[in-house]
């Protein structure tokens, strides 16, 4: 089992940054992948970085170039630097963990 808590969220200005962080505990495997999703009011749930132990990155289009995702491998925890966000970023953004672990996700609110 593996536990997974995010903080960071809030409610921002247009044009603002966040910065999202999620700490897994319980049974962490030495090479692994970690992400962030969000989900908007009335809209499916969608992929928006993950980044493996490596480093590799990977991003949704719509957030390349504004979002940033890294990670401390040495406290299994995930990082999502968010900057010149947009009102359509607003959602509920959930950590997982080797796509099978959920956190229990943090309200981001992009709104002048």
């Amino acid at each position: 089992q593996v536990q997974l808590v995010e903080s960071g969220g809030g409610l921002v200005q247009p044009g603002g940054s966040l910065r999202l962080s999620c700490a897994a505990s319980g049974s962490i495997r030495s090479i692994n992948t970690m992400g962030w999703y969000r989900q908007a009011p009335g809209k499916q749930r969608e992929l928006v970085a993950t980044i493996t132990t490596d480093g590799t990155r990977n991003y949704l289009d719509s957030v390349k170039g504004r979002f940033t995702i890294s990670r401390d491998s040495a406290k299994n925890t995930v990082f999502l630097q968010m900057n010149s966000l947009k009102p359509e970023d607003t959602a509920v953004y959930y950590c997982r963990y080797q796509y099978t672990y959920w956190g229990q996700g943090t309200q981001v609110t992009v709104s002048s």
